[in-house]
Order: C-alpha cells, then structure tokens, then sequence
C-alpha cells in the first residue's frame, strides 16, 4: 500500500523529530529515520533532499510546537503580569515531559552552529521570536522599558531551560519564575 505524500511526510518528521530530539542531530543518520518512519530511503530522499533540509523541517516542526505551547498557557492567564509568569509556568510544564532534553535549537546550535548557518539562523529566529513576545507581555503588563524586562526575562527562561536539561529537573523554572516575579515587582506599576 502506498502512503500519500503528507502522510509519509508526517510519519518522516516524527520519527526525526523523536531520533533528533533524543540523540542529536549528528548522532542520526537517514537510515535511523526510515527505519522508524517506515518510509523507504528513496520516498525519504524525495520528501527531504537531504539531510539539512530535515533538520530545517524538525527545527520548524519545534518552532510550531514551542510556540503553540507557550501560547496555551500564555493565554489561559488573566492580568498582564500573570500572562509573563505564565510563560514560566509553560517551561515548568515542558521541564517534567518524559522526554525533555533542553531546547531543540540550543542542541542542535551547539552541534551544528558554526558549520551550518542555517540552524545558526533558525535558532537566532526562534529566539528573537520568543524575546519579542516576552517584549509584547511587558508592553501590555506596562512595562517602563519593556525591550529591558524581556531581555531579563530572556535570560531568566534561558538559564532555566540549559540548568534543568543539565540536572534533569522541573526546579529551576519555579525559581526562575520567582526570580521572574521579584522583577515585575521591581519594574511594573504599582
């Protein structure tokens, strides 16, 4: 039976999504990812001309999935300010997934950063993306410097993210939620 294109494209982008995510961009090869798609290496090659068009699609594929979550979460808070610190209540969702190893893009930037300036791209995009929403949040909570609080944000989010790929704990996002927290207090309109 043959599996229309989309299809064989979902199942491809699965598997390299998990293989990727799991072991790293460079630890897997195209015949991992068609051994747990189930696509032959030919329809493989026809979907993703190469291996770096993969990885670009993987990154993209976690660009979607990152910034759906970061909304959910973001969205369901009421007051500006519960809106920021939502954003670290969704790293401290993320941080207690099973299968959490860090941030796809800071992986994959730390492999293949400064042979691939593709992914050295992708990672600053979903960076840029992520801080000009913290910078949004700071807009709306009436921040006096929002560009300001969001590259403190940023730095908070990020420092929490690299501590707990490395300790393998949900932790450091509630401190860097308080850490966050003690910021707004500090910079926000009483």
């Amino acid at each position: 039976m043959t599996v229309d294109t989309a299809t064989a494209q979902r199942q491809v982008l699965e598997a390299a999504d998990a293989l990727f995510y799991e072991r790293g961009v460079q630890a897997v090869g195209m015949d991992a990812i068609r051994t747990a798609s189930g696509v032959s290496l030919k329809r493989l090659y026809q979907l993703f001309s190469s291996k770096d068009e993969l990885i670009e699609a993987y990154l993209k594929h976690r660009d979607e999935l990152w910034n759906t979550m970061l909304a959910e979460h973001v969205d369901a808070a009421g007051e500006p300010r519960e809106r920021i610190l939502a954003a670290f209540d969704f790293l401290n969702d993320w941080f207690q997934q099973p299968d959490y190893r860090g941030c796809a893009f800071i992986n994959s930037f730390g492999e293949l950063g400064t042979v691939s300036p593709r992914v050295a791209e992708l990672a600053n995009e979903h960076k840029a993306d992520f801080q000009r929403r913290l910078t949004e949040l700071a807009e709306a909570a009436d921040a006096p410097d929002p560009a300001r609080l969001a590259e403190y944000l940023i730095l908070l989010s990020e420092g929490a993210i690299t501590r707990s790929a490395i300790s393998r704990s949900a932790e450091p996002a509630q401190r860097a939620r308080e850490a966050a927290g003690l910021l707004l207090d500090a910079l926000l309109p009483a």
